[in-house]
């Protein structure tokens, strides 16, 4: 017994950092800009797909070197999409949630159905090296998979380079000075489209290496975003918008408490109770847990 309940938080601590890789860029998108992008979980659908391109391309047994290939490739193609569709749409939605909500929604179906031309509406197998199927075992039935270690190591490099981005270099405290007073920024002579389109396709590009982990679990298809971004939202609602550390927390929360719940009860009880969880929480602290703050003048 005490054997699965470490395997369940070793679990659960994977499914937080995929869960945080993918709620950083709506997080800081939606703190930034207001815009709910519903179309996210599609980036993580592009990156799943780039690991899958790497794979065939390296052959059936590819090597790390491939897999960090794969991670790149992820990053760029996703915030490349990330950026043109910033330009095209998203920037004609800042501030009006609903009608982001509807026209990204449009977008993720459009995505999907172009992941279905190219590759089919099956589920595939991403090729990843044999090493990552091993793992360090702990105790007796306790064993510790090198593929979610990987994940855990991404996630923390991610949210380490993050940080240093936002609080330590010069086009940081710009991301900044624009998500706390867009105003007074542009007052200020930054130009705040283009902090805008870096900030997007930043996000969609955390979210492509998020799926690159997911494919290192198992099989991935045109709607694997969709699974993990009710997920992510729900991340997002909890930590309080625009914030790092309230996203690591609502990452953590979510991700942990999840595979518990469900071994005790069903994955569709376990769902609902995260759900009241979140519920019970924003009615104590409404802006979650640790937003970021607004220095707008009212």
């Amino acid at each position: 017994m005490t054997d699965q309940l470490f395997s369940l938080l070793f679990n659960g601590l994977s499914i937080s950092s995929i869960l945080l890789l993918t709620a950083l860029g709506l997080s800081i998108a939606f703190g930034m800009m207001g815009v709910i992008n519903f179309a996210h979980g599609e980036f993580i659908m592009i990156g799943s797909y780039s690991s899958f391109i790497i794979g065939k391309l390296m052959g059936p047994e590819p090597s790390m070197g491939g897999l960090a290939v794969s991670f790149v490739l992820a990053f760029v193609l996703a915030a490349a999409i990330g950026w043109v569709l910033e330009r095209t749409l998203i920037h004609r939605l800042y501030g009006r949630p609903i009608y982001s909500i509807l026209a990204t929604w449009g977008v993720s179906l459009i995505l999907q159905q172009a992941a279905r031309n190219l590759f089919g509406s099956n589920n595939v197998e991403a090729a990843i090296p044999k090493v990552l199927s091993q793992g360090i075992r702990i105790t007796g039935n306790f064993q510790m998979p090198y593929n979610r270690l990987l994940i855990l190591a991404v996630c923390l490099s991610i949210c380490a380079a993050v940080y240093y981005f936002l609080y330590r270099t010069a086009k940081g405290r710009v991301l900044q000075a624009v998500m706390q007073n867009r105003e007074m920024a542009a007052c200020m002579g930054i130009q705040t489209r283009k902090a805008d389109a870096l900030t997007f396709s930043i996000g969609c590009g955390i979210a492509g290496i998020a799926g690159v982990c997911i494919s290192m679990l198992g099989s991935i298809g045109p709607s694997t975003g969709q699974n993990y971004i009710m997920d992510a939202f729900l991340v997002v609602i909890l930590g309080g918008i625009g914030g790092l550390r309230g996203t690591i927390l609502g990452a953590l929360l979510v991700g942990i408490t999840g595979p518990y719940i469900e071994f005790f009860t069903t994955s569709s009880t376990a769902k609902a109770l995260i759900l009241t969880l979140v519920l019970v929480v924003l009615q104590v602290k409404p802006a979650g847990l640790a937003p970021l703050k607004d220095r707008a003048l009212n």
